[in-house]
């Protein structure tokens, strides 16, 4: 199914119960029907067989299956599709050829040409496996029918791919606003890569991450959105059953498999491939109510995480806090930055609403990678806010956003937090133990010591709605470090 943590949808299940053996009908040389039933308890994905004979030039896959009625606050039936090539359905995705999830009803591949979330290619001939992922299944179960149609001919040429550049034009070193979660056509969102782009220079983005479910194929779909002054990463949503994850700024055409729980223990594996391929791992929306996006796989493996996604709701004030409990043991060199993403799909969402503000040495991925790996940035609302946050020692020593600043446990600790483009908005500062100080001006000064305050962080609130819950968030800022030493 589309799965974005604005749609509730019901559970599917994973366990050992038997899907009936598809039945297999040809009704013409280039046509095959496969139809079965995959009742409720059944595996997570179920691979479905299909023999592609020679000299096929053109292979066009179609489904449909049952919706019966169900009573109210029961499950019914969400089956999502992909299809991996003959070279086999093993965990990695060596055979993997494309995913659309419930997002659409039919596909296409071609050598020079695929649907969007499929990768053109040569249709070899072989057994393919049809990817059936029974999201939820009714108590009646889930009947399938799936249609392969085969156009035979010579091959197009599988033309080679264009991925976009890996720097962008700058300026030196200073602050990028960027959006890490944005989804497009090749998954469930939409919007073209182009209108994708358009609309982040729009909202003053500099860098943006291509960030499909379980598909890398929107990599080679950017050309026709390049621009001299944004930054096109390349990554994916590894979307599980036990949570999401972003893969950021992976190197073009890297795949990371997706077909795993945290109760099998192969994250690691998969993280390990993100990092391989020079990306960034960051669990998604932890804390989101949509069935199979809260995470559960822990925080070992991650490089930073998404505390804030789309508009702010309850979730993300929960991440918010369980972010900043990890916090409390950490000693200011071991600890797990905070991002902030809009994980765009379609209207209402905004590109850049949220987004994460990184201080970077250039526009480049390397630089911005690092800047949030190190935690050299905090997230805004839009573009139109700016914060200003700073730890100023005994002798004028100076930290920012993420950064240390090293001082004796006594020593006075100046902490200064300026905000523009937040109007009747609440400043906060937050420490180690808790809530420090609330203003409504636009800037503070207060002062602290090591002693006192393991770290600092900033938040800007709107005024509350529903006192005394806060106010949603318009920015929030990773911590400065008081280390005493």
């Amino acid at each position: 199914m589309a799965l974005t943590r604005r749609e509730v949808l019901a559970s599917g299940v994973s366990g050992a119960a038997a899907v009936t053996t598809p039945h297999l009908s040809a009704p013409s040389p280039d046509t095959r029907i496969l139809s079965g039933t995959i009742p409720p308890g059944a595996p997570d994905f179920v691979e479905i067989p299909l023999d592609v004979p020679r000299g096929v030039r053109e292979l066009r896959v179609s489904y449909t299956y049952g919706r019966p009625p169900v009573p109210p606050g029961t499950p019914g039936n969400a089956l999502d599709i992909g299809i991996f090539d003959e070279h086999g359905t093993g965990l990695g995705g060596r055979g993997f050829r494309g995913w659309s999830g419930g997002a659409r009803s039919e596909f296409f591949l071609r050598a020079d040409e695929a649907t969007p979330g499929y990768l053109p290619g040569p249709i070899g001939a072989g057994r393919w496996h049809v990817l059936l992922g029974p999201y939820t299944v009714a108590p009646q179960g889930l009947p399938y029918e799936i249609t392969a149609r085969f156009t035979f001919g010579e091959p197009g040429r599988t033309p080679r791919p264009v991925h976009p550049p890996q720097r962008a034009r700058g300026r030196g070193r200073a602050w990028y606003r960027g959006d890490c979660h944005i989804h497009s056509v090749h998954s469930d969102g939409r919007r073209t890569p182009a209108e994708i782009a358009a609309l982040a220079r729009a909202a003053g983005l500099d860098f943006i991450n291509s960030s499909e479910h379980n598909t890398h194929s929107a990599h080679a779909a950017w050309a026709d959105a390049l621009s001299p002054d944004l930054l096109i990463m390349t990554g994916e949503e590894i979307t599980t059953r036990t949570g999401h994850v972003l893969a950021v700024g992976t190197d073009p055409g890297t795949f990371v498999d997706w077909r795993y729980r945290a109760r099998e223990n192969r994250f690691g594996r998969f993280a390990r491939t993100i990092r391989g391929a020079g990306g960034l791992v960051v669990p998604a929306h932890p804390h989101a109510t949509c069935i199979g996006c809260a995470w559960k796989f822990g925080f070992g493996e991650a490089d930073a995480v998404e505390v804030w996604n789309g508009p702010w709701t309850p979730d993300d004030e929960v991440s918010l806090a369980s972010w900043d409990a990890t916090l409390r043991g950490a000693d200011g060199e071991h600890w797990l930055p905070a991002v902030a993403n809009s994980d765009h799909h379609r209207d209402p969402d905004l590109v850049g609403g949220p987004q994460t503000v990184v201080l970077a040495e250039d526009l480049t991925r390397e630089a911005i990678l690092a800047g949030i790996r190190a935690g050299r940035s905090y997230g805004a609302e839009s573009a139109g806010v700016s914060v200003a946050f700073e730890a100023v020692g005994p002798r004028g020593e100076r930290a920012g956003v993420g950064e240390r600043l090293r001082a004796a446990p006594d020593a006075d600790v100046l902490i200064r937090l300026a905000v523009t483009g937040a109007p009747g908005c609440e400043l906060r500062l937050v420490t180690d133990q808790g809530l420090a100080l609330t203003s409504t001006d636009a800037a503070l000064e207060w002062r602290t010591s090591p002693a006192r305050s393991a770290y600092v962080r900033a938040e800007v609130r709107h005024p509350a709605t529903l006192p005394p819950l806060p106010g949603a968030l318009a920015a929030f800022t990773n911590p400065v470090w008081l280390p005493a030493g």
